[in-house]
């Protein structure tokens, strides 16, 4: 039965994942450049970072068909912290986050993914394509000593129509065959045809030359005291949340796509060993990619040996093959990315709006637009908050009582829902000390104590009544909440 599983985990559709794993690298490589250059390090870092965190997970996480590398939403928010204090620390930095993610994932806390509402997921997968597709904008643009400037005339026509080839081959080959995924296609025929053609256009080699060493393992160089753990821990708790997030979210998109379930918690333990090692060898962080693991998936990619491919070509790239690998034209991957995001985008998300819950369109909309304007973490947070606010609104509204009047002048109350914070104070305007009887009831088999509130709300309503000289007795608690009133010390019967 293992032997099975082994084989399923690793050689189903050997030759599928082969060439998925192979199409999913070319695209991981300008990103990672991309994001190396974001935070002013030497791009090999981020290719290092690439090939280190894309096998590790590939071999040991827990969702395969999920690809991992040096990410853009990491890279942002350690720019300041290489301006000020230099690469090494920079390098602390990815290790300490990776010890964050392994006592996350120890911590078992990753199925806490699963409590992300519909519609947080739907705006970050939104606000994700959109920011994949801005991205690409970039590489319409000129360096030149004043500035980058957008392409015009020729450069830009070439450009516009090696990406537009790239995007009908991407959407049109899987009408003709299935047989090799249409992206390695597209990169490979548009680089093949711009080489023969001579086409003055753009390639990989223009952003920065991938060719290298192996990486060597090397702690970074910086004095270990509370001076330096107080430099980096903010940055490297703020890169283990934002990993975390991006792969989590990820994960349940990947889960949906291919429909099965991974492990959250053992996909955290490997992301943090990742970035652990990649720290140690030179490399950047990272996390899930969405991007790049829409190509993967799209490209028929679903075990583990397509990420295992993917990164091992990535040292293949550094190693041997960047001479090739430089001559291909950016319109050809950008073509690509531009067809990711689309498929990303989810376009039912825009004909649910009117059909959904206002405070759920709200929640897609605010997730989106927070999502392109300021990061992923912020975005997620705050379509946290509003579903939760949204709940606690929605069950403060439904707290009510039946009232039930006995022919010996006692007056039962009967409330229904449940208790907390947020319906404190409407629980209190059921009940009338000054009309009611000398005896109240107050059946609490349809109640549900939720916190403190609930506890203190319990206690004042016992106090409205002791001073109007009435006495309120509470019948059917549940065994939970006797223990709650029992340790706030309340006399309940």
């Amino acid at each position: 039965m293992k032997l099975n599983s082994l084989r399923d985990a690793w050689f189903a559709d050997a030759q599928k994942n082969i060439l998925a794993g192979l199409t999913s690298s070319f695209a991981l490589v300008p990103e990672c450049i991309a994001f190396a250059l974001v935070a002013q390090l030497n791009p090999l870092m981020g290719l290092y970072g690439a090939f280190i965190i894309c096998t590790v997970t590939a071999l040991f996480g827990g969702r395969p068909g999920m690809i991992s590398g040096a990410a853009g939403s990491m890279a942002v928010v350690i720019v300041a912290l290489v301006v000020q204090h230099g690469a090494q620390y920079f390098l602390l930095t990815v290790i300490l986050s990776g010890l964050l993610m392994l006592l996350f994932g120890a911590l078992r806390l990753g199925k806490l993914v699963r409590m992300v509402p519909h519609p947080v997921m739907l705006g970050f997968v939104n606000g994700l394509a959109i920011v994949i597709a801005m991205a690409q904008l970039e590489h319409f643009k000129q360096a030149t000593p004043t500035g980058a400037h957008w392409l015009q005339g020729t450069p830009l026509l070439i450009m516009g129509a090696l990406v537009g080839v790239t995007m009908l081959i991407v959407y049109l080959l899987p009408r003709v065959t299935k047989a090799i995924p249409p992206a390695l296609a597209a990169i490979v025929g548009v680089g093949i045809a711009s080489q023969l053609l001579h086409l003055p256009t753009r390639t990989l080699g223009d952003m920065a030359h991938i060719a290298g060493n192996l990486p060597i393992f090397h702690f970074p160089d910086v004095p270990l005291t509370m001076e330096t753990l107080r430099i980096v821990a903010p940055y490297a708790v703020l890169m283990a949340v934002v990993g975390l997030l991006e792969t989590l979210l990820t994960f349940n998109l990947t889960d949906d796509i291919t429909g099965t379930r991974g492990q959250p918690n053992r996909e955290c333990l490997a992301l943090g060993a990742a970035n652990l090692v990649s720290g140690l060898f030179g490399g950047m962080g990272g996390c899930a990619m969405i991007g790049q693991t829409m190509i993967n998936l799209g490209s028929g990619g679903r075990s583990r040996l397509s990420g295992a491919v993917s990164g091992a070509m990535i040292l293949l790239f550094i190693l041997f093959l960047s001479p090739l690998i430089e001559r291909i034209p950016l319109a050809a991957l950008v073509g690509v990315m531009f067809v990711v995001a689309q498929q990303t985008f989810a376009w039912g998300s825009l004909r649910v709006l009117g059909k959904v819950p206002r405070n759920d369109a709200l929640m897609i909309v605010a997730v989106t637009v927070i999502t392109v304007f300021t990061d992923l973490a912020v975005a997620v947070l705050c379509g946290i908050v509003i579903a939760a606010l949204n709940f606690a609104w929605q069950h403060a509204r439904e707290i009510r009582a039946d009232v039930e009047a006995s022919a010996n002048g006692e007056k039962t109350y009967v409330p229904h829902g449940t208790l907390f914070f947020a319906s404190a104070a409407h629980f209190q305007e059921l009940f009338d000390p000054a009309q009611d009887p000398r005896r109240i009831v107050v059946d609490c088999r349809h109640l549900h104590v939720a916190d403190h509130s609930a506890i203190a709300a319990l206690e004042a309503l016992t106090e409205r009544y002791a001073k109007a000289g009435k006495q309120l007795q509470l019948l059917h608690l549940s065994s939970r909440c006797r223990r709650m009133l029992q340790r706030a010390g309340m006399a309940f019967e």
